[in-house]
Order: C-alpha cells, then structure tokens, then sequence
C-alpha cells in the first residue's frame, strides 16, 4: 500500500512538473520564439502558450523600446579636430525570429554597431556640422543605423546626440575665429554705408548742380544752421562771380 501511494505521488508531481513546463505565459510586450526539435516553429504570444516540454523550446523576446547610452566616442572630424561625442540610441525588436535566429545576442551588436556608425558617420563631417546641424546628422545616423539593423529584426526609431566635449585650445581658437568673424561682418556692414552715403552724396550733388537756386538755399539753410549756435563765428564767403565782376570792373578803369 505504502509503496503504490509512494509511486503515484512520483506520477503526479511528474505530471504536475510537465504541466507547469508546458505552460508559459506572455505578458503584451513579450513574444515568444518556439523551436521544435531545434528548428524554428512560430512565434507565439502574448497571453497563456502551450509547448510541448522536450521537445519544444521557447526564447522570451522583449518588443520594448531599448534606450541605450553610447559612451563617449573619440571623433577626428574632417578639418581635423579631436572630440568626444556621446549619443542616445533608441531601438526596439520588431521581428522576434530574425533577432533570435541572425544575431547572437542583438543588444550587443546594436551596441557596439552604433559606436563603430557614430564615429564614421561624424568623421565625415566638420566641427560647425557637428555644433549646428545636429538633427541632420541624427537622421544620418539614424537611417544608416536603421537599415544595417533590419537583417537583425531591429528597429532603430531615433538617435539624439548629447554632448560635443571639445578641448580648451580649441575653445579658444574657436572663441577667437567667432570674433574675428564679427570684425569681419562689422566692417562690411561700416564700408557697406559708407557706400551707400557717398551714392546718396553725388546724387545731391548733381542736383545741386543742375538747380544753382538749390544750391543757394542749401547755402542759407547751412547758414541759419550754423547761427544757431552762439558761440560760433561765422564767416561769410563771397561769390566767385563777384569778386571776378569787381575785379574785371577796376581793371577797365
């Protein structure tokens, strides 16, 4: 008696144990890869899946967006310029069997692939690039980075640069080439209206020139100008005309 009770409680925890091994549940995000003798079956999932123990095997899959921090990378820009440039990288699986079946471990290879894209991408490129056109160059790496990961079942939906860490003689050089370039625009900006001045300048002249009674009340506006201050003196210059009239007229006598 004691012995059949002792063999059927070994059969009911043995049924028990293929029960619990049979069942596996998903949760909405999770997806489950099942192999059938080590060949790939289906993908099942999300909720309560039934396998087969032994003889079928099943790989949790996450379909999660991964947010992942790219350390620091040392970049030579294309003038030559030493950087550090970290990134944040946003990627989630969006095929289960290819990221189970084509790469060994995917959050490695995207990894170690976005470090290798992040410094080729930007090596490409100038320091201003690199300060002023930031969200060109993460479209640039987002789409480069995008189209290697989609044999992996990999979905790589933004990459946002974080920090440019440029050293302090290139701060300098750089704080000096902004300055030397607002001297630069100044002084267009200064021989620009001086341009426009001088244009304005000849174009009263030859006005003046064609209206001798312009010119004369120019003359007395000038001199009404210059009473108004107290403490000028003024002096008064006479006509050419008259002068060559007196002189011609005292020549005759």
């Amino acid at each position: 008696m004691g012995l059949t009770f002792g063999f059927g409680g070994i059969i009911l925890a043995l049924i028990i144990f293929l029960v619990a091994s049979a069942v596996r549940i998903f949760r909405e995000y999770e997806r489950g890869v099942v192999f059938m003798l080590g060949r790939f079956w289906k993908v099942k999932g999300p909720g309560l899946v039934l396998i087969i123990p032994v003889v079928q095997q099943v790989v949790r899959m996450d379909l999660r967006t991964v947010v992942f921090d790219v350390p620091p990378q040392d970049v030579i820009t294309r003038d030559n310029v030493s950087v550090k440039v970290n990134a944040v990288v946003y990627f989630r699986v969006v095929d289960p069997e290819k990221a189970v079946i084509q790469v060994a471990r995917y959050f490695d290879a995207t990894s170690q692939l976005s470090q290798t894209t992040l410094r080729a991408i930007l090596g490409k490129h100038e320091l201003d690039e690199l300060l002023s056109e930031r969200e060109r160059l993460n479209s640039d790496i987002q789409r480069v980075l995008d189209a290697q990961t989609d044999v992996w079942g990999i979905k790589v939906s933004n990459v946002e640069i974080k920090d440019v860490d440029i050293n302090e003689t290139m701060i300098r050089a750089i704080a000096r080439q902004a300055e030397a370039e607002r001297e630069r625009r100044a002084k267009i900006i200064h021989a620009e209206g001086e341009l426009q001045a001088s244009e304005k300048l000849l174009q009263a002249a030859q006005m003046l020139a064609q209206a001798p009674q312009a010119m004369q009340l120019r003359y007395l506006q000038t001199l009404t100008t210059i009473a108004s201050d107290k403490n000028s003196t003024i002096v008064f210059p006479v006509p050419i005309d008259l002068v060559s009239a007196v002189i011609d007229r005292f020549t005759k006598t």
